[in-house]
């Protein structure tokens, strides 16, 4: 029989090696690299943004990474999916966490960005999301946002409409059930009524709708001059679609959300959204250099033009990184905790200029961005820059 002795001894290697291999399976060696981590649906309705951040964002992590880091530092980028879903972002975040985020490039959409305030709260970590627009979504000191929020896009679409395009009369169609097309529906509706505009016809739907009959009778039977669709492509498409074969031809109008519509809508049903005008801050037929490098590494790696959520998510990448120039990082801080980076990068944010694909960007004590927008038109199936 084993003694005592040998069997504490046994007992002594066997903790010891089951805590080696604790330790293996554990979080993964980052030493010399910033893991950066972002979440956003990958599957659901809003699948095409979530895609889209991620492939734009991966673009800039590679571009950095081949030209050798950030003073010797390298970028890792992790991505888990939300579906848009406050909950699942939850769950998301906290996998981004046990696997070693120390900066966050998130959320996606406006929904979701909130239902994480109090994570990104707690953690301390700097955070920049690309595309989330409520305006509740950079409540946190530590939270910044590279589009423009819903404010001020429902904003500036009620004066261009009014004042440049004299139209008068609107008719609204927006999802009830999403923040970003509620917030976006109540700053236009606000505005445009300051301005001395009416609404023919207000109408909504709720998020699982497929039938938009009940609505689109409304319309026809208004005199609006237009149509205002403060909502997402996919469902856009699906309305417009629709709205033909009641035989309503009204001008169609919106916000950053309807970018990419051309992307649900194949043939003649194409067609259908010739002369759409939208609010963006970015365009893939802007002749510059830096977004026609950028259109073309998209287009050879996915096979598709990008949007403007690839491109906030690439300006976000280099946001970051200018951050983590700013702020002298070097090689050791990439040992630091994601609150332990957060105390050195955030207070920098505000110091920082990015000429990106969206603009030139800095930022306000508020976390805002600060950088001039375009109006673009669907014109021969293309997006194209509207005067």
């Amino acid at each position: 029989m084993m003694s005592m002795a040998k069997r504490l001894l046994v007992l002594t290697f066997a903790l010891v090696f089951l805590t080696l291999g604790f330790v293996g399976c554990g979080k993964k060696d980052t030493s010399g690299k910033l893991v950066i981590g972002g979440t956003g649906p990958l599957t659901g309705e809003a699948s095409t943004y979530g895609t889209s951040v991620k492939r734009g964002a991966q673009i800039a992590i590679d571009e950095i990474n081949d030209a050798g880091g950030i003073n010797g530092i390298k970028l890792e980028f992790i991505f888990e999916d939300d579906e848009a879903d406050g909950t699942k972002a939850k769950a998301a975040f906290e996998k981004l966490m046990d696997n070693g985020m120390q900066i966050f490039m998130g959320t996606v959409t406006s929904g979701a960005g909130v239902a994480l305030n109090e994570a990104i709260k707690n953690e301390g970590l700097l955070h920049v999301t690309p595309s989330a627009s409520q305006i509740e979504a950079i409540e946190n000191p530590n939270s910044f946002r590279i589009c423009f929020n819903d404010v001020d896009q429902g904003k500036a679409m009620a004066e261009y409409i009014y004042q440049k395009l004299g139209y008068k009369k609107a008719a609204i169609i927006y999802n009830q059930d999403d923040s970003y097309s509620s917030g976006l529906y109540d700053a236009f509706k606000k505005r445009w009524t300051e301005l001395g505009g009416s609404i023919s016809a207000d109408t909504s739907f709720a998020k699982a709708a497929t039938d938009f009959n009940a609505q689109l009778t409304k319309i026809a039977g208004s005199d609006a001059d237009f149509l205002f669709m403060p909502i997402y492509a996919e469902k856009a498409s699906q309305i417009i679609i629709a709205a033909n074969e009641k035989n309503i031809k009204l001008p169609l109008l919106g916000c950053d959300g309807l970018d990419g519509i051309l992307n649900y809508l194949t043939g003649d049903n194409a067609k259908l959204v010739e002369g759409l005008i939208y609010y963006t801050p970015f365009l893939a037929s802007d002749p510059s250099e830096k977004v026609q490098s950028f259109v073309a590494k998209y287009k050879a790696k996915y096979n598709l033009e990008p949007d403007q959520f690839a491109a906030d998510a690439y300006d976000a990448i280099y946001v970051i990184k200018a951050a983590i120039e700013k702020a002298g990082l070097t090689v050791e801080d990439t040992k630091l905790t994601a609150k332990e980076l957060g105390e050195k990068l955030v207070p920098v944010m505000t110091q920082i200029e990015v000429d990106g694909l969206t603009g030139k960007i800095t930022f306000s004590t508020s976390g805002e961005p600060t950088k001039s927008a375009k109006v673009a038109e669907i014109k021969d199936g293309k997006y194209v820059a509207k005067d």
